[in-house]
């Protein structure tokens, strides 16, 4: 059995190549700080802003990230479906069409720790082949007895839709954290049945954009209402993440869930 706290450090969305080098530049210093158990990361938006390749999955993999994640940009570069299938620690949304590439949850284990991740897409705003609700439960059930911990990455637009997923699961898995606004809420906390919980956990890459895009270019498709080519910002650098500590007492449930809201100078070591 662990003698030490597990501890789950989730990183919010990675955009574009920026995200990467402020995770792979931080992301030392986090494990330093907080020692987590396990990583995992959002990847959707890493590859210029959409999707991924896998190149940089490998190299996340590589820097010691134990479970990625993707949302609704899983599908924008053909070079990763092949990936999706061969690789049990990448993840698309579960409830996506079963005929489509790749999978929605794994098992990783650590330290004697077995972790569930889950990868769920909203249904409200966003197009996913079956419903998320109905589709965790399925995923739960196959869960039982060969994971100690799980986490759900709610991949959604609408707050609603999330809120109302983690009140549906609270004292059924660990954590539920929603991604794919870009911008981080303040809605953390654990709920009362020992689920962590928080709305949006933000975005990893440039907050000096309009979350993650060229200001000036999005303001001008917001003002000429016109189509604007859009281009990864590359100012303000900040990771933003979610360290969820389990309860030893209440096996499978959360004892807290921190904030981590880190801003990256660019000289810690982080490839090209």
């Amino acid at each position: 059995m662990p003698t030490a706290p597990t501890r789950i450090l989730f990183i919010g969305d990675l955009v574009g190549g920026l995200g990467r080098r402020t995770l792979l530049g931080l992301l030392p210093g986090l494990r330093a700080a907080h020692a987590p158990t396990f990583v995992v990361v959002n990847g959707e938006n890493v590859a210029g802003g959409l999707g991924i390749t896998p190149k940089i999955a490998d190299e996340l993999f590589a820097a010691g990230v134990d479970v990625i994640t993707l949302g609704n940009h899983t599908y924008h570069r053909r070079e990763i479906y092949p990936y999706l299938d061969d690789h049990d620690a990448i993840l698309r949304p579960a409830n996506y069409l079963a005929t489509q590439p790749g999978h929605g949850h794994c098992v990783v284990e650590r330290d004697g720790v077995r972790l569930g991740v889950v990868n769920l897409s909203g249904n409200v705003f966003l197009r996913a082949g079956r419903p998320a609700f109905t589709e965790v439960d399925s995923i739960l059930g196959r869960l039982e007895g060969k994971a100690d911990l799980v986490l759900v990455d709610i991949h959604a637009e609408a707050t609603s839709e999330k809120v109302a997923l983690g009140w549906y699961l609270d004292g059924e898995v660990t954590a539920v954290v929603g991604t794919h606004t870009h911008v981080p809420t303040a809605d953390l906390r654990v709920l009362p049945k020992g689920t962590a919980y928080i709305t949006d956990v933000g975005m990893t890459g440039p907050r000096g954009g309009v979350i993650g895009v060229k200001k000036e270019q999005a303001i001008e498709s917001l003002r000429t209402m016109m189509n604007v080519r859009f281009d990864t910002s590359e100012e303000d650098p900040w990771l933003m993440g979610v360290l969820v500590t389990a309860d030893p007492d209440r096996p499978g449930r959360a004892l807290s869930i921190e904030q981590l809201l880190v801003p990256w100078d660019g000289t810690a070591p982080a490839a090209d």
